[in-house]
């Protein structure tokens, strides 16, 4: 018995049909996973377009850093650069006012110590495109003000990379001051990033010391005959009077703080030479407390002069007259600035 087995011609295309399937599927499946893992066309297009516009940005803003450390923004860059996505950087701006109309000393202040924040970060070795500094200027984006309902200046504002900022973004001025130092530990707080400030060679110190050592020697050479005034125990209570005065007005605070001169309203142009928090003050607030400090301290030495000199008796009344006065007009005024600054205890009812 014969088995009739198919021709070969017949077995070929279904031999061969199996394969083609195979590459068929796995075909589709290569381009499901492409379309998953990429996207449609347009999506694709798209994601390049953010992704050159951001090289393209942080390019431009790396080339104005590399001139100079702060780079100067008006309205249309800093909505550009600062507000509009893409960004993966973070942005320091300070709002100020520097044209000399605005009379803005405090404005200048800062701007120098934000000036050596922003060349400490520039040629340091761990500078990147991950931070930048800037500023806008009131005469050059005024709207950037307006959009922001900002109203005070300097002010400092710190704009993440994603997201809007948040109230700890901006800088609490009034509290800490705008020393390089602190603007840098706050920007570490915001961004991880750590700033070592580097301060430029300041050799006014070093001179005002030379110049003084060469006062008092040469005084010391003129008078090397006759040396009792070292023993003067006037001069040496003045002298003394003189730190305790500087110490007690917060002198030490200031130079370590770094807190403007005065406050100026820009709504109704009211200055203010005493801060309302206790946690603060203003350099016009240390001399004013100086001042009055001095004042009492002279009424209490007239008091002490009244008191056990052995004048005329009505001279002696007029100089006690005049300490008592002293004594009582300014301690009070010193009493209501501490209670503007304190309205807690012990003024709290």
């Amino acid at each position: 018995m014969l088995l009739l087995l198919p021709a070969a011609e017949d077995q070929h295309p279904a031999n061969c049909s199996i394969p083609r399937r195979k590459r068929r599927r796995k075909k589709r499946r290569r381009k499901r996973r492409r379309r998953q893992h990429h996207g449609p066309p347009g999506q694709r297009h798209a994601a390049k377009a953010r992704q050159n516009l951001l090289a393209e940005k942080v390019e431009q803003l790396m080339d104005w850093s590399v001139r100079r450390s702060v780079i100067r923004m008006n309205g249309d860059k800093f909505r550009r650069f600062v507000k509009a996505p893409p960004r993966n950087y973070s942005v320091v701006v300070m709002f100020t006012a520097l044209q000399p109309q605005r009379q803005c000393s405090v404005c200048r202040q800062a701007n120098e110590e934000y000036q050596v924040l922003a060349n400490s970060w520039r040629y340091s070795s761990v500078f990147s495109n991950k931070l930048f500094f800037s500023v806008v200027d009131y005469d050059e984006g005024a709207d950037v003000f307006q959009q922001l309902n900002m109203n005070s200046a300097p002010t400092f504002m710190h704009f993440p990379p994603k997201g809007k900022p948040k109230r700890a973004d901006t800088f609490d001025l009034q509290r800490i001051g705008f020393a390089a130092e602190q603007l840098a530990k706050w920007i570490a707080d915001r961004t991880d990033v750590h700033i070592r400030v580097f301060r430029p060679p300041n050799y006014s110190g070093t001179i005002a010391l030379a110049l003084l050592i060469s006062l008092v020697g040469g005084l010391l050479y003129l008078r090397r005959n006759n040396l009792e005034f070292i023993y003067n125990k006037t001069g040496w209570a003045m002298a003394s009077l003189c730190v305790v005065f500087a110490m007690t007005s917060g002198q030490m605070w200031n130079h370590i703080r770094g807190p403007p001169y005065a406050h100026k309203n820009p709504q109704n142009g009211q200055v203010s030479y005493i801060h309302g928090s206790s946690q603060a003050q203003f350099v016009a607030e240390s001399h004013i407390i100086l001042l009055l400090n001095a004042a009492i301290t002279m009424g209490m030495v007239l008091l002490n002069e009244a008191a056990t000199s052995k004048g005329d008796v009505s001279k002696r009344r007029i100089i006690c007259l005049v300490g008592l006065g002293l004594v009582v007009f300014f301690f009070s005024f010193l009493l209501s600035i501490f209670r503007s600054k304190y309205h807690g205890y012990p003024y709290s009812a």
